[in-house]
């Protein structure tokens, strides 16, 4: 009995692909360090001696971009995460298998969107 054909990835685009993910992973980390020591940093900019108004402004910005910085750490933690989770896909040699409809994830948009787990036209089928 032929056993059948599996449609994956070679080793070769698969050693290709983890080299791309952890590049993007390595800045993703650095991008994390950044933003988690601005949000923090006490942000005391030495506005103690300006006018009222000016310092209850800066300290609204502040809180305001504090929280900022706190959803673009959580985005940056799942991006990650999901990057982490395709370098297992890699592993698995299950990289670039859409999970819906199980074929080959175009190459291009793997090089745009590594961690992608779906064909285009699989996230177009979810609209």
């Amino acid at each position: 009995m032929a056993e059948e054909a599996k449609v994956r990835y070679s080793d070769k685009d698969l050693a290709e692909f983890r080299v791309l993910i952890e590049e993007k992973m390595e800045k993703a980390k650095k991008h994390l360090e950044l933003l988690k020591s601005s949000y923090m940093n006490d942000g005391n900019n030495g506005t103690d001696d300006t006018s009222p108004t000016f310092k209850a402004f800066e300290e609204g910005s502040e809180t305001m971009s504090k929280e900022a910085n706190t959803q673009l750490a959580i985005r940056q933690e799942k991006f990650i995460r999901d990057l982490k989770n395709a370098l297992l896909r890699i592993e698995n040699k299950t990289y670039g298998i859409c999970r819906i409809t199980g074929k080959l994830i175009n190459k291009e948009r793997l090089k745009l969107v590594p961690h992608a787990t779906l064909s285009i036209e699989a996230k177009n089928m979810q609209k």
